[in-house]
């Protein structure tokens, strides 16, 4: 069977390359059970290999012939091999965290073989404090970053005495479904002289909407004339980040304790996500500075936004609209830097606030284009935002599996040509972890980024503390 492709998701095929892989990923490291090993928890996993089964969602291959006139579409009677897709691999001595990242930096440069359902999962041993690793990757085409965290947290638990849990990669049990309340009234059908009605208020409804759509993407080219908050940016400097790249990757993670952003956002009535903006703007202050490459003008920043409401919470494709932030880099004042990052995330936000979702998914198109043409190869008269920051939200309490605790989760993303560093953060048993992904070619090691962003989190705390305008 043959199932329909978003034209989203299928320009992630499209614009996809040895230099450009378009997937996401996320390191998970396991603390196991009290009394138990890496070993046992192998032999969990061995025995749900065995089992040989996989959830829907992961048995979909990427596929088009003559018959979906080239269309791309995802088959979902493909067969599987999980030998292929499940992987094991040992660190090298002295089996620290650097050797753990660097590793997973090379298994992340990688392509997916697309005559194979499109993802991957490593099961990485070797860690001397006792941890063993799971490394999993997936088309962006497939799943965003938000619906593969939700896929990981569908095969976790709150309770750490739970056992028999799935594998990640395992269908879970079937669940009754709910209860529907059933109406006693009769539902009437609509008749023949109801439809006139209906569709002439159909009609109304799409002349609306687009009426609607055509003045949110003037308002946004205005707003992105202006340099303000919103889907558009007319004003991102030339910089290191912004250059053509190579297929090789580096990653850098670390995670800071959440309350510590919270109370930082409380003092500033700002917002977790104008934290973490505000920490990566003076992290990359630093950074490009020591690299003598800041720019004169503020870098700025994409942030993606979801735009899944309730009714979407199982959906698995991508639903993601835009919002560009000044992130007032050419400021030496902490404080200063934001203040201006959380008026203008605010600004974008209020303005989002207006309009539907397929008016934000126009206006957000607007802005992603310059970024989409550079990952085609093709320029344009206007520069895409320098750098890409996610905040993807995770878990709230500390999860496990089959009594094995989950003690951090880092996220990997997507460089792409003319941005060759994506921040992405996840947050985790109240802490936030920070994933930087780069290509190595264009960017030095990513370590010393880590602590800049270290460094801009302690004066962030420290300038709300003796802030008045904040």
């Amino acid at each position: 069977m043959l199932l329909p492709m978003s034209p989203l998701d299928s320009m992630f095929l499209l614009g996809e390359t040895r230099d450009q892989p378009i997937h996401v990923g996320g390191l998970a490291l396991f603390e196991p059970p009290d009394g138990g090993d890496a070993q046992a928890v192998r032999a969990i996993l061995d025995a749900a290999l065995a089992r040989g089964t996989v959830a829907p969602l992961l048995r979909r291959r990427a596929r088009r012939s003559m018959t979906t006139l080239g269309q791309w579409g995802w088959d979902t009677d493909a067969p599987i091999d999980l030998d292929h897709h499940i992987r094991r691999d040992a660190l090298p001595a002295p089996g620290g965290i650097p050797e753990l990242l660097e590793l997973v930096a090379r298994l992340h440069s990688g392509l997916l073989d697309r005559s194979r359902p499109l993802w991957e999962m490593h099961l990485i041993e070797g860690l001397t404090d006792g941890r063993f690793a799971v490394y999993m990757k997936i088309h962006h085409a497939l799943t965003d970053g938000v619906s593969a965290m939700k896929l990981l947290r569908s095969a976790l638990s709150e309770d750490p005495g739970t056992s028999g849990m799935p594998a990640p990669w395992e269908p879970l049990a079937q669940r009754p479904s709910p209860l529907r309340l059933v109406s006693d009234r009769p539902t009437r059908r609509p008749g023949r002289l109801d439809m006139p009605a209906s569709a002439l208020r159909a009609a109304r409804g799409t002349a609306g909407e687009i009426a609607g759509m055509l003045l949110a993407i003037v308002g946004t080219l205005d707003r992105g004339r202006r340099g303000s908050g919103g889907s558009l940016t007319l004003s991102a400097p030339k910089s290191k980040l912004n250059v053509p790249i190579g297929g090789a990757r580096r990653f850098a993670a670390r995670s800071w304790p959440l309350e510590r952003l919270r109370l930082v956002a409380k003092s500033a009535d700002a917002t977790v996500n104008d934290v973490v903006l505000a920490m990566c703007s003076g992290a990359l202050r630093t950074y490009m500075s020591d690299l003598d490459a800041l720019p004169e003008n503020p870098l700025i920043v994409m942030v993606p936004v979801s735009l899944r409401g309730k009714e979407q919470k199982s959906k698995a494709s991508n639903e993601i609209g835009v919002l560009m932030c000044n992130l007032a880099t050419h400021l030496d004042n902490p404080a200063g830097r934001f203040e201006a990052v959380r008026d203008c995330m605010r600004e974008g936000k209020d303005a989002m606030r207006t309009h539907s979702s397929a008016q934000i998914l126009a206006m957000s198109a607007l802005g992603t284009a310059p970024l989409a043409l550079g990952m085609f190869g093709l320029g344009g008269p206007i520069r895409p935002p320098n750098v890409m920051i996610s905040n993807v939200p995770g878990p709230r309490k500390a999860l496990y599996w089959n009594g094995a605790r989950l003690s951090a989760l880092y996220p990997l993303s997507i460089p792409v040509h003319g941005q060759a560093l994506n921040i992405t953060c996840t947050s985790t048993d109240d802490e936030i972890a920070f994933g930087l992904t780069a290509c190595r070619r264009a960017l030095p090691p990513l370590a010393p980024l880590l602590d800049h962003l270290d460094d801009e989190l302690g004066a962030l705390e420290h300038a709300v503390e003796h802030a008045v305008g904040l």
